[in-house]
């Protein structure tokens, strides 16, 4: 059936990415099934992304600190224009900051990611980015990825990212760019891309691209939220403008989720790399990669279960 008043009845194992409830429409549904993703138009209102907006900008000015957070800037940049949004690209691990982490409370953005994850759900890796003008040493280009590479938790069916534009995203600066259908592909190996130049920081890339998969450019307005799987294949472009382009975001996890040990398998070296980077920052020994999970993650809805 095409029409949904057609398929009001409950149809067990045609759907297996999301969930029944009445939010979403069978249209809706299938259209998540089929590419891995699912645009809401106007979701989040102006207001509200004012008040991220401003808060981001408290951060970059070191106005507050959020404890925990990961403050990412463009070092080349500071002689230039000292501490300001023109230096920090993004603030990652914002659960502490309590303006910016009402974005993963927002009874519109749980309404949907209930869709996806059922009714006990984790605020599991929050961001604001702001995408800095970028036209020559593509510094701040996201090679395409999947965002389960950074997970040690399952099943990726019971996984979602709720990433909401703060200002209107299209080619010309930088917005998402996705491979449809590739949420249906197992988590393939990440690395460093081979670029000319430096890649930031933990910015893994696929190690063995396919440059044929059709793409979609994802021009969203100030407001619009992409819901999307953990498998699907995604990046985003340089931003060839003057301006930013803001967006924020959170992945949201099933409480029942669980932890897997990475070892042996693709995520070890990454593992690695967050532990390393774990005992610099904070001097701390001893530490595995669950432990920087739990540090993340807060219940926004329904009960703890597992994670």
């Amino acid at each position: 059936p095409t029409s949904a008043q057609v398929s009001a009845v409950p149809q067990p194992g045609r759907f297996r990415y999301t969930l029944d409830n009445d939010v979403l429409t069978t249209e809706q549904r299938q259209f998540y099934e089929d590419n891995g993703y699912l645009l809401i138009k106007k979701l989040i209102s102006d207001e509200d992304i004012e008040r991220f907006r401003k808060e981001f900008v408290r951060i970059c000015k070191k106005e507050v600190n959020p404890p925990g957070a990961m403050i990412m800037k463009d070092e080349s940049l500071r002689s230039q224009y000292g501490q300001s949004e023109k230096v920090v690209n993004k603030v990652q691990d914002f659960q502490e900051d309590k303006e910016l982490f009402r974005y993963c409370t927002l009874p519109e953005v749980l309404k949907y990611a209930e869709c996806f994850t059922g009714p006990n759900i984790m605020a599991m890796h929050t961001m604001l980015i702001n995408k800095l003008p970028d036209s020559d040493k593509q510094t701040f280009l996201h090679p395409m990825h999947q965002d389960l590479h950074y997970f040690p938790f399952r099943p990726a069916d019971r996984i979602v990212c709720s990433w909401t534009a703060m200002e209107r995203a299209h080619q010309d600066n930088g917005c998402l760019v996705v491979q449809p259908g590739t949420h249906k592909e197992p988590l393939k190996p990440h690395g460093y891309p081979n670029w000319e130049g430096k890649a930031n920081k933990l910015f893994h890339g696929l190690l063995d691209e396919d440059e044929k998969s059709p793409r979609v450019h994802l021009v969203m307005e100030k407001g619009d939220t992409v819901f999307f799987h953990p498998l699907l294949i995604h990046g985003s472009g340089i931003n060839k403008t003057s301006g930013f382009r803001k967006s924020i975001s959170c992945h949201f996890a099933s409480s029942e989720c669980y932890y897997i040990d990475v070892k042996n398998t693709t995520q070890e070296h990454l593992e690695k790399e967050v532990i390393e980077m774990v005992h610099k920052k904070y001097n701390a020994t001893s530490v595995e990669l669950r432990d920087v999970w739990n540090f993340r993650a807060r219940l926004v809805q329904g009960e703890r279960i597992n994670l």
